[in-house]
């Protein structure tokens, strides 16, 4: 029996979904679309966690997603293929010195990218991706919050530049956007003059700039879907290349310059963590039910206030995401900026 045969068999025998994010290896993608999973951007992967009728989550990204979709889905099992797989900017985060951080702007309201620890999470008031920052914070300004934003500094600086928006940042950055150089891409562009740029915000500044288009993971797929021009360099992980090839096969895609691809590139536009989801691995934890991820329910209860604040805000803003089922501790402030 082949591997994929295998791992359809196994999440059918135990009533399990595969939930994979776009950078993740290209048949683990298709693996999850043929199996009846998702693959998507960390809110879709959130969303569909929780709303999925399986009794076992499969999380094929980082140790954050799987937290995630446990702070949403308590009573499932969550099982990830590395624990160790985790992200520079969780890393750069600990909660502790996050907290203490805080703690110093006692009048600010905290907003955290999802690229966090649970603990993170827990400590703050809202938890947001980056395809909905720009709106969530356009409208915490719009009330005239002042903000505390973790963890990445890039994402946060182009958000205040948006927005406008009173913003005290922590200094994290993404180890693969942070690697895309402003220059290389200045030569890119003249090499491929009929080419518009596709810049993930987590890039730094003077890339940022050069983008016809600046937004997430889905929300570039979705650029290049409805755009007429055929040929795009696109400023994230080339692991979102397989979804844009699948969807748009007569278009060309070219990876923005990073550090070149040599032993000392600290990505290659490549997540070294993603990398580490392997189907060897996601058959291994189905057969043994190992790498399971917890969350101490304390922790997981203020998490989720969040995590849910941000999907009853999309819900409102008419991004395609169903509601926590409680819009009410927040109904002011969504009522106040009315539809997008």
């Amino acid at each position: 029996m082949g591997q994929q045969k295998r791992i359809k068999q196994l999440l059918q025998q135990n009533n399990a979904t595969l939930i994979a994010h776009y950078y993740t290896d290209p048949e683990i993608q298709s693996l999850a679309e043929a199996t009846g999973g998702c693959v998507a951007d960390s809110l879709e992967m959130a969303r569909f966690g929780r709303d999925s009728k399986a009794e076992i989550l499969i999380v094929a990204g980082v140790k954050f997603m799987g937290e995630t979709a446990k702070i949403l889905s308590p009573n499932k099992k969550i099982l990830v293929a590395d624990l160790e797989a985790t992200c520079s900017l969780d890393i750069g985060c600990p909660v502790d010195e996050f907290s203490k951080f805080c703690d110093q702007y006692p009048d600010r309201i905290v907003v955290v990218y999802a690229n966090t620890s649970a603990e993170v999470k827990a400590r703050a008031d809202w938890v947001v991706t980056s395809a909905i920052a720009l709106d969530i914070v356009r409208a915490l300004h719009a009330e005239g919050k002042k903000i505390i934003w973790g963890p990445d500094r890039h994402l946060g600086n182009y958000i205040a530049e948006q927005t406008g928006a009173d913003m005290v940042l922590w200094q994290g950055q993404c180890i693969v956007h942070d690697e895309f150089k402003a220059d290389s891409l200045r030569l890119c562009r003249e090499q491929h003059p009929n080419a518009l740029v596709l810049v993930h915000p987590e890039s730094p500044a003077q890339v940022v700039e050069q983008a016809d288009f600046v937004g997430s993971t889905s929300q570039i797929i979705k650029f290049a879907q409805s755009s007429d021009v055929d040929q795009f360099i696109v400023a994230t992980d080339r692991g979102i290349f397989y979804k844009m090839q699948q969807l748009m096969p007569d278009k060309t895609f070219i990876i923005a310059p990073t550090a070149g691809e040599s032993a000392t590139c600290k990505s290659c536009a490549m997540c070294p963590w993603m990398a580490m989801n392997t189907l060897d691995k996601i058959q291994n934890i189905l057969e043994s039910y190992t790498n399971e991820i917890t969350v101490p329910e304390e922790i997981r209860i203020q998490a989720e206030i969040g995590i849910n604040r941000m999907l009853d805000f999309s819900a409102t803003r008419s991004i395609n995401i169903k509601a926590s089922g409680d819009l009410s501790k927040d109904q002011a402030l969504f009522n106040q900026i009315g539809p997008a």
